[in-house]
């Protein structure tokens, strides 16, 4: 199992990044650069607890489908998504929201455990390729949140 960790300070209350986090309509603007959209389960607006969302998107130049549950959720500081069906054997992304007050800041954290299947195959394209590429895929969809919450277009 792969596990990804991120954490990234947002200049705005935790309420906010968390209600931005979790919309679908947000999630599917921040990763139009693989072209997602919504396929099904809940298709816009906010995420609750049970809910599933299903994505489509291109990645590696090949369509990825995904559906995913939030099995945790306690706003405004921490919610859960697993992968109910998809590509990966595993995948679990827990979302964490902490508020700085002294800095007037929140910071968010993302820990994502995954695994690829196709047993040694999927380890060394993980470790080659797939752990660095969602790596920076989750900071770029960090850096969309921050410029909406800063006012600056994404």
């Amino acid at each position: 199992m792969a596990r990804i960790a991120l954490t990234t300070v947002f200049a705005a209350g935790v309420e906010e990044v968390f209600d931005l986090s979790i919309d679908v309509d947000v999630h599917t603007a921040s990763m139009a650069g693989s072209g997602e959209r919504t396929d099904g389960g809940v298709r816009s607006g906010r995420l609750a607890l049970g809910d599933t969302v299903t994505f489509t998107a291109r990645h590696f130049g090949l369509p990825w489908r995904m559906t995913s549950r939030i099995t945790a959720y306690e706003r405004p500081v921490r919610f859960v998504d697993e992968q109910d069906r998809g590509p990966f054997r595993t995948w679990r992304h827990e979302h964490t929201f902490t508020s700085d007050d002294e800095r007037g800041v929140t910071v968010a954290r993302d820990l994502i455990d995954f695994t690829a299947p196709f047993g040694m195959l999927g380890r060394l394209v993980t470790r080659v390729v797939l752990e660095r590429y969602l790596r920076r895929l989750i900071a770029e969809r960090n850096a969309y949140l921050a410029g909406l919450v800063s006012g600056s277009p994404p």
